[in-house]
């Protein structure tokens, strides 16, 4: 597939699916189990035929790697699907989530005992800088605008607290998961769609512990008013057709990372997938009529800076600018 594809599916997948997420989060805040069910269930199937041939191919990496892995996957999609129902709200949520460069290299020094450039670290104070400017000016505005008297505000702003926390360990879970992911592949080599399958067939059972939830939402769900589906003119429940979209954009977003990971560096990944968070955030903003402060949008600013700046995308892009200034002078 040609990147320009690739890019596309990013683009229209990832964006798509935060749109459809929200849109069952403001209904129902409390719904990221059904959500994360939902998509493991979808790409595990998916898997299943595709990737393990119904179960008679062997994985490449042995199981006790992936059960080890698909722990520390399970507790972060949980957790940040979790988030959203503690207070926090769209906008800080995918900022917060965007710093998962900071966690990386703190668990890369502690772990890894690697050592970054100057560069590298002022990239990451920025991203700090940014996430912690977004997350205060959003703990302003959750203590101003939620009190209808003094111990309900109190109440709602400990919630938001323990959001912020589940998000933080979300974070470092996912940093440490990477790491993990980094020495399988350095031993067993890559095999990304084999621990695509297995991280999301494997934690299957564990939503048993998460059913009840699981089903009064989807009461819920089925509760909702009826849609029709343009074009097929099927009717379903708004609610079961916003999670049908979410699951299937989940989809086209993973396999557009994925084709992008085989056909450009991690350079071009990693931009592709920072512009996407950023239009992402825009649209959240609004579409949806987030409340964003120009202290939010600061904040926002220095998160993608030291994004780009972590990627050095600006040393790639140098000599590019150079070569295209040059042609019409070629010509």
């Amino acid at each position: 597939m040609h990147p320009a594809a690739a890019v596309c599916l990013v683009f229209g997948g990832c964006c798509s699916n935060v749109v459809f997420l929200e849109l069952l989060a403001r209904q129902f805040p409390g719904c990221g189990n059904i959500v994360t069910f939902s998509q493991f269930l979808f790409i595990a199937v998916e898997g299943f035929i595709f990737e393990a041939n119904f179960g008679r191919k062997r994985p490449a990496i042995p199981m006790r790697y992936y059960l080890i892995m698909v722990a520390m996957f399970f507790t972060v999609s949980v957790v940040n699907n979790y988030a959203l129902n503690l207070n926090i709200a769209m906008p800080l949520h995918m900022i917060f989530r965007s710093g998962s460069l900071i966690a990386s290299m703190a668990l890369g020094i502690i772990i890894l005992k690697k050592r970054y450039s100057m560069s590298k670290y002022t990239s990451i104070a920025l991203v700090s800088v940014g996430i912690f400017t977004c997350t205060f000016m959003s703990a302003k505005q959750v203590a101003s605008d939620s009190s209808l008297n003094e111990e309900d505000g109190l109440h709602v702003f400990l919630w938001w607290l323990l959001g912020i926390a589940a998000l933080t360990f979300a974070l470092l879970m996912s940093a440490r998961m990477g790491i993990f992911q980094e020495t399988l592949y350095k031993r067993f080599g890559k095999h990304s769609k084999e621990a695509l399958f297995y991280n999301h067939a494997l934690p299957l059972p564990g939503f048993l512990l998460l059913a009840p939830n699981i089903y009064h939402h989807a009461v819920l769900f089925s509760q909702s008013e009826p849609f029709q589906i343009p074009v097929i003119g099927l009717t379903m429940p708004i609610m079961w057709f916003y999670l049908l979209m979410n699951v299937i954009t989940q989809y086209v977003c993973i396999r557009g990372v994925f084709i992008l990971t085989t056909e450009c560096t991690s350079l071009t990944v990693t931009l592709v997938v920072t512009l996407r968070k950023f239009v992402s955030l825009i649209f959240s903003i609004l579409y949806f009529r987030n409340p964003f402060t120009a202290w939010h949008w600061l904040g926002t600013a220095f998160v993608f800076v030291g994004t780009l700046m972590y990627t050095e995308v600006w040393n790639s892009l140098g000599p590019l600018l150079a070569r295209w200034r040059k042609r019409p002078k070629e010509e």
